[in-house]
């Protein structure tokens, strides 16, 4: 349910076009459904403008799949962290949802997805990122905002974010992802005015501790406007960026 449905829903209502007993039929699973496993929140797009997202991990092929069946006819659907058994069972009963298997992501939309003027620029500092980078960019599609990915883009070879510079400048708000040291959000920072989120990766070599060297040196980033997400929160870096593209 978002402003827009629930707007035309009362018109109609006082139009008398549905009539109050149809309404509230209609109304009455707000604010949220109860699956059993998963309470669905269907009011979140109304408090807070995006609707809620599927975590996949944790939860089985069946609860997914049985979520995306009762909800596919009211909303577009997001779910992440979806591993090919799962996306596998969701498509057997709802063939109409898209898998992306770099990003681990599954998609169903059933609604046009009014996008915003402005893009958002996700960068990873090595291919080995793009899984991130892929989960960051399908969000973002699906809250609507356009992204657009460069990617391998690392320290180690300068030369190759320099020659992008002047792309990565044109977008409302980039997103870095790098693992290792995780150096690359402070050189964008250094380079560019735009809001800079930065995710840490779990790529590296022993000592980047599955991400914790990349996250504590985002954190203690000398380019100033840095902000820092989790590590592998490729989610979260987009809805972040969404919301910055939105003011």
């Amino acid at each position: 349910m978002t402003n827009d449905a629930l707007t035309e829903l009362l018109s109609e209502i006082r139009d008398g076009r549905v009539s109050v007993e149809n309404g509230i039929e209609r109304l009455r699973d707000l604010p949220y459904m109860d699956l059993g496993h998963t309470k669905f929140d269907l009011h979140r797009a109304l408090r807070n403008g995006f609707p809620e997202v599927i975590y996949g991990e944790g939860k089985t092929p069946e609860q997914v799949g049985e979520i995306f069946t009762q909800m596919g006819d009211r909303a577009n659907i997001l779910a992440t962290r979806v591993s090919r058994e799962m996306a596998d069972h969701v498509l057997s009963v709802c063939p109409d949802a898209e898998y992306n298997a770099m990003g681990r992501t599954l998609t169903l939309t059933r609604e046009p997805i009014a996008y915003l003027e402005g893009e958002i620029a996700i960068v990873t500092a090595g291919t080995s990122d793009l899984d991130v980078a892929e989960e960051a960019r399908v969000t973002c599609e699906m809250l609507g905002s356009h992204a657009r990915i460069t990617s391998d883009v690392g320290v180690a070879g300068i030369h190759r974010l320099l020659d992008r510079l002047d792309d990565l400048r044109k977008a409302r708000v980039i997103i870095v992802i790098a693992g290792m040291e995780g150096a690359l959000s402070s050189v964008i920072g250094g380079l560019v005015s735009q809001p800079i989120i930065a995710v840490p990766t779990s790529v590296g070599y022993g000592a980047s501790f599955s991400g914790l060297s990349a996250l504590l040196g985002m954190l203690t980033s000398c380019a100033s406007g840095v902000t820092v997400v989790n590590i592998d929160n490729g989610f979260g870096a987009a809805c972040a960026a969404c919301k910055i593209n939105r003011l």
